[in-house]
């Protein structure tokens, strides 16, 4: 049982360290300002990740990706979490379930993405259905040779990035048949309704948008008919390992950050770290992250040892929950330990502050995370989140 890095593993972490320091830290003041990042920022940091080498990560070689294993994606993405204002997003990360794409479709979008030349923004949420997607209403009607796409999404993140969409909907307005689609973003009768802001800054936006009578042919099926739920599922668990990497490494650089300034604030004739109030605080941040970070190295690890799907989706939903909880607790006592520095938006912890709270709701809210685990408890017990084997 060992969790010590490879050397390999250390140099990507240590080189993923740097890319947030040189290339997105830097970029912080001026996502903050804007709310977002400026065309003219976006053009540079889109050529220096793939300078660095970080495109496609999470593919393997043949298509066109990097092929890291899970666990080095959990080691990556734990130092690009260090980011305020979800600059973290400028590495695009081609959903998983482009892996399944037919020959054609890997060679026009999935190839193109792992490469850095085209984008998706995925597209499941609607005003009706977010965490119980039986109520799509989003419809693909057979026309001709392909389908009618229908229908209105929201909080399409990086629509003003992306180049196409992954648009799930059902086929003849089955909740049986959920398909995911292919969809080039300039196919006309997409319409952008708008980009609202949100409570963080990011990157990029998260759009609301119609589908109206827009045409695709029958190759633009993602797949296969009926399996556009399965698919987004496997998305889910991929962004859900995602965001516990990055929460862990917002609340480690909100507890250096708190730590920092903790032993260089002095009061009543002392650092402020040497009264108790305040190194407990530090104590039980310094536990939360430890813990979490052992977790999802651990569970990363297990995926990558093959473990079955059933298993890897009850894992997944446990570590974003504990995790996305674990930052909200750590960044809110890191901001108290900084006192009013803490609360001005010049300082990272205030933006991450801002940041993370959206980590409890997308990609499934913490509500949805325990009731899936408590599925998995009337099933099979606490096999899925006891019974995880270390190499």
């Amino acid at each position: 049982m060992d969790f010590t890095l490879t050397s390999e593993q250390a140099d990507l972490r240590d080189k993923a360290r740097k890319f947030f320091e040189d290339v997105l830290a830097p970029l912080e003041p001026i996502a903050e300002e804007h709310g977002h990042l400026p065309e003219e920022h976006r053009v540079p940091l889109r050529q220096s990740v793939i300078d660095w080498g970080f495109t496609g990560i999470n593919h393997t070689a043949d298509n066109g990706g990097k092929g890291f294993t899970l666990l080095e994606q959990a080691v990556f993405d734990e130092q690009l979490g260090r980011a305020s204002c979800g600059l973290w997003a400028a590495v695009a990360r081609p959903a998983t379930c482009l892996s399944e794409a037919t020959p054609a479709q890997k060679e026009r979008y999935l190839k193109p993405a792992c490469r850095g030349e085209r984008r998706a923004a995925y597209a499941v949420t609607e005003p009706g259905a977010g965490s119980d997607v039986s109520m799509i209403k989003s419809s693909a009607t057979r026309h001709g040779n392909g389908f009618r796409l229908n229908g209105e999404k929201w909080f399409v993140t990086s629509f003003d990035e992306a180049d196409f969409l992954i648009v799930q909907a059902n086929v003849d307005g089955d909740p049986d048949q959920p398909t995911l689609f292919l969809v080039d973003k300039d196919t006309p009768g997409i319409v952008h309704l708008r980009s609202p802001r949100f409570m963080h800054d990011y990157i990029y936006d998260h759009a609301e948008i119609l589908l109206q009578d827009v045409e695709v042919d029958a190759d633009a099926v993602l797949g296969g008919i009926g399996q556009g739920m399965d698919l987004t599922k496997d998305w889910f668990v991929e962004a859900r390992l995602q965001i516990a990497a990055h929460t862990i490494g917002a609340a480690t650089r909100a507890a250096e950050t708190a730590l920092e300034y903790a032993q260089s604030r002095e009061q009543f004739g002392q650092p402020i770290s040497q009264f108790q109030a305040i190194e407990l605080k530090l104590a039980d941040m310094a536990v939360q992250i430890m813990a979490a970070q052992s977790m999802l190295y651990r569970i990363a690890a297990n995926i990558d040892r093959g473990a079955d799907r059933k298993t890897v989706h009850a894992q997944a939903s446990g570590l974003k929950l504990f995790c996305s909880e674990m930052a909200g607790r750590v960044v809110d006592e890191a901001l108290q330990v900084l006192g009013g520095r803490g609360y001005m938006r010049e300082n990272p912890v205030e933006r991450l502050y801002r940041d993370i709270r959206v980590d409890r709701i997308w990609e499934g809210t913490s509500e949805i995370q325990r009731l899936i685990i408590a599925g998995q408890l009337r099933k099979r017990g606490f096999a899925p989140y006891l019974d995880i084997e270390i190499a």
